[in-house]
Protein backbone atom coordinates (compact mmCIF):
# COMPACT_ATOMS: atom_id res chain seq x y z
CA UNK A 1 0.00 0.00 0.00
CA UNK A 2 1.50 3.63 -0.94
CA UNK A 3 2.10 6.04 1.42
CA UNK A 4 0.05 9.27 1.56
CA UNK A 5 0.48 12.90 1.83
CA UNK A 6 -0.90 12.68 4.84
CA UNK A 7 1.36 10.23 6.61
CA UNK A 8 4.30 12.11 5.13
CA UNK A 9 2.80 15.02 6.89
CA UNK A 10 2.31 13.30 10.36
CA UNK A 11 6.21 12.67 9.91
CA UNK A 12 8.01 15.89 8.42
CA UNK A 13 5.13 18.12 10.37
CA UNK A 14 3.25 20.85 8.44
CA UNK A 15 4.61 24.39 9.04
CA UNK A 16 5.37 26.09 5.89
CA UNK A 17 7.32 29.46 5.31
CA UNK A 18 4.67 31.43 4.05
CA UNK A 19 5.36 35.08 2.91
CA UNK A 20 3.30 38.96 2.38
CA UNK A 21 2.98 38.93 -1.45
CA UNK A 22 4.41 42.58 -0.82
CA UNK A 23 8.16 41.14 0.44
CA UNK A 24 10.57 41.96 -1.78
CA UNK A 25 12.36 39.56 -3.79
CA UNK A 26 15.61 40.07 -2.00
CA UNK A 27 13.72 39.47 1.26
CA UNK A 28 12.73 36.35 -0.02
CA UNK A 29 15.85 35.36 -1.04
CA UNK A 30 17.05 36.14 2.42
CA UNK A 31 14.44 33.98 4.14
CA UNK A 32 14.87 30.86 1.64
CA UNK A 33 18.38 30.86 2.83
CA UNK A 34 17.97 31.65 6.40
CA UNK A 35 15.64 28.97 6.83
CA UNK A 36 17.69 26.54 3.86
CA UNK A 37 14.55 26.40 1.84
CA UNK A 38 13.95 25.84 -1.83
CA UNK A 39 10.49 27.50 -1.68
CA UNK A 40 8.19 29.88 -0.12
CA UNK A 41 4.35 29.94 -0.22
CA UNK A 42 2.71 32.99 -1.01
CA UNK A 43 -0.67 33.71 1.44
CA UNK A 44 -3.48 36.08 0.90
CA UNK A 45 -6.66 36.02 3.08
CA UNK A 46 -7.18 33.59 5.43
CA UNK A 47 -4.50 31.81 4.83
CA UNK A 48 -5.01 30.97 0.75
CA UNK A 49 -2.73 30.17 -1.45
CA UNK A 50 -2.18 33.03 -3.60
CA UNK A 51 1.59 31.68 -5.40
CA UNK A 52 4.40 30.25 -4.94
CA UNK A 53 8.12 31.22 -5.19
CA UNK A 54 10.84 28.95 -5.51
CA UNK A 55 14.62 29.02 -6.38
CA UNK A 56 14.37 28.57 -9.73
CA UNK A 57 11.82 31.67 -10.08
CA UNK A 58 14.70 33.79 -8.44
CA UNK A 59 17.32 32.92 -10.86
CA UNK A 60 14.83 32.98 -13.41
CA UNK A 61 14.03 36.83 -12.55
CA UNK A 62 17.34 37.34 -12.35
CA UNK A 63 18.28 36.53 -15.51
CA UNK A 64 15.21 38.08 -17.48
CA UNK A 65 15.06 41.10 -15.43
CA UNK A 66 18.53 42.10 -14.16
CA UNK A 67 19.49 42.02 -10.15
CA UNK A 68 16.89 45.44 -10.08
CA UNK A 69 14.11 42.74 -9.97
CA UNK A 70 15.78 41.60 -6.40
CA UNK A 71 14.19 45.42 -5.18
CA UNK A 72 10.17 44.15 -6.55
CA UNK A 73 7.59 42.93 -4.55
CA UNK A 74 7.51 38.96 -5.00
CA UNK A 75 4.25 39.36 -6.87
CA UNK A 76 5.56 40.46 -9.61
CA UNK A 77 7.36 37.32 -10.39
CA UNK A 78 5.56 34.23 -8.10
CA UNK A 79 4.11 31.74 -9.99
CA UNK A 80 0.12 32.07 -9.38
CA UNK A 81 -1.11 28.99 -11.19
CA UNK A 82 -0.29 26.79 -8.21
CA UNK A 83 -0.11 23.00 -8.53
CA UNK A 84 -2.05 21.33 -5.02
CA UNK A 85 -2.19 18.16 -3.56
CA UNK A 86 -4.41 16.81 -1.11
CA UNK A 87 -4.04 14.61 1.96
CA UNK A 88 -5.53 11.74 0.54
CA UNK A 89 -3.48 11.75 -2.43
CA UNK A 90 -0.63 8.85 -2.66
CA UNK A 91 2.96 9.52 -2.93
CA UNK A 92 2.70 7.88 -6.03
CA UNK A 93 -0.02 10.11 -7.59
CA UNK A 94 2.33 13.04 -6.35
CA UNK A 95 5.60 11.61 -7.82
CA UNK A 96 3.44 12.05 -11.13
CA UNK A 97 2.36 15.09 -11.13
CA UNK A 98 5.86 16.30 -9.98
CA UNK A 99 7.49 14.61 -12.75
CA UNK A 100 5.30 15.47 -15.44
CA UNK A 101 5.28 19.57 -13.93
CA UNK A 102 8.70 19.59 -13.37
CA UNK A 103 8.36 21.05 -10.15
CA UNK A 104 9.97 20.16 -6.48
CA UNK A 105 7.33 21.78 -4.21
CA UNK A 106 3.61 20.52 -3.48
CA UNK A 107 1.61 22.88 -1.10
CA UNK A 108 -1.14 20.68 0.28
CA UNK A 109 -4.28 22.50 0.64
CA UNK A 110 -7.65 20.90 2.62
CA UNK A 111 -10.88 23.68 2.45
CA UNK A 112 -8.96 25.92 -0.05
CA UNK A 113 -6.50 26.77 3.12
CA UNK A 114 -2.78 25.65 2.97
CA UNK A 115 -1.66 22.85 5.54
CA UNK A 116 1.46 21.56 4.78
CA UNK A 117 4.33 21.58 1.75
CA UNK A 118 5.37 18.21 0.23
CA UNK A 119 8.83 18.82 -1.40
CA UNK A 120 10.95 16.06 -3.72
CA UNK A 121 13.10 15.57 -0.32
CA UNK A 122 10.16 14.40 1.63
CA UNK A 123 9.08 12.10 -1.28
CA UNK A 124 12.45 10.64 -1.72
CA UNK A 125 12.59 9.93 2.35
CA UNK A 126 9.46 7.99 2.06
CA UNK A 127 10.07 6.32 -0.74
CA UNK A 128 13.51 5.33 0.90
CA UNK A 129 11.66 4.25 4.15
CA UNK A 130 8.98 2.07 2.09
CA UNK A 131 12.27 -0.22 0.69
CA UNK A 132 13.80 -0.26 3.73
CA UNK A 133 10.21 -1.71 5.36
CA UNK A 134 10.26 -3.94 2.56
CA UNK A 135 13.32 -5.21 2.96
CA UNK A 136 12.78 -6.19 6.41
CA UNK A 137 9.57 -7.91 6.12
CA UNK A 138 11.37 -10.13 3.33
CA UNK A 139 14.36 -10.20 5.65
CA UNK A 140 12.06 -11.95 8.13
CA UNK A 141 10.31 -14.09 6.04
CA UNK A 142 13.36 -15.64 4.97
CA UNK A 143 14.46 -15.67 8.49
CA UNK A 144 11.20 -17.82 9.22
Amino acid sequence: MSTTVKTMLDTKGRDVVTVDPDRTLLEVAQILNDKKIGAVVITGMEDRISGIFTERDLVRAIAVNGADVLAQPVKATMTTNVERCREEQSVDDLMGMMSAGRFRHVPVEQDGKLIGIISIGDVVKSRIREVELEAEHIKAYIAG
